[in-house]
């Protein structure tokens, strides 16, 4: 059998987003639910992995250290719940870079596929703003939409959107393991 994955965008998603930037540990803070939708996934044998946009590297915000730091707390509160992530993609760079790692670019979701050797047509991509579900398709995955983080003003600005929408991952993350 092969792995099947899930891929998450991370700000909005998993955690509390915000305008000024998680910029620290202390500042990262997991959406209720989030963690135990991981879990869920994990416990129906699918693969978690992030894909973020990290622009506050490139604006002097925080630095690798202080993102690593998070991505640990991530890890550590989720392993708590029996629960891992594969792997975390991040793109740090600004908006006036023009990189192709930063999503609405398709350019980490294409790493990760190469580098995982798989085909993204039949993996689930969720996330709470439009440049995720760009992204997304732009990489042949299969987009969902949670209203936490920006995912209500996605729907307000978006409202052609033919998409599956949830509240928020744990909904999502029923969704995905009631159609496997």
């Amino acid at each position: 059998m092969t792995d099947r994955y899930v891929i998450l965008d991370r700000d909005g998603t998993i955690n509390v987003d915000s305008d000024t930037f998680i910029k620290s540990p202390d500042e990262w803070l997991p959406l209720p639910g989030s963690l135990e939708a991981i879990a869920e996934l994990n416990r129906h044998g699918y693969k978690v992995v992030v894909i973020s946009n990290q622009s506050g590297i490139a604006r002097g915000l925080f630095d690798l250290a202080a993102l690593e730091a998070m991505h640990d707390k991530l890890r550590r509160m989720l392993a708590e719940m029996g629960g891992r992530i594969e792997a975390i993609y991040f793109c740090p760079h600004g908006p006036e870079d023009h990189c192709t790692c930063r999503k609405p670019k398709p350019g980490l979701f294409e790493a990760f596929a190469q580098e995982k050797r798989i085909d993204l047509t039949n993996v689930y991509s969720v996330g709470d703003s439009y440049r995720d579900i760009e992204a997304s398709l732009a990489a042949g995955a299969k987009p969902m939409l949670v209203k936490t983080g920006k995912g209500r003003q996605t729907i307000h600005n978006h409202p052609q959107l033919k998409l599956p929408i949830f509240d928020n991952l744990y909904d999502a993350a029923t969704h995905i393991v009631s159609t496997s």
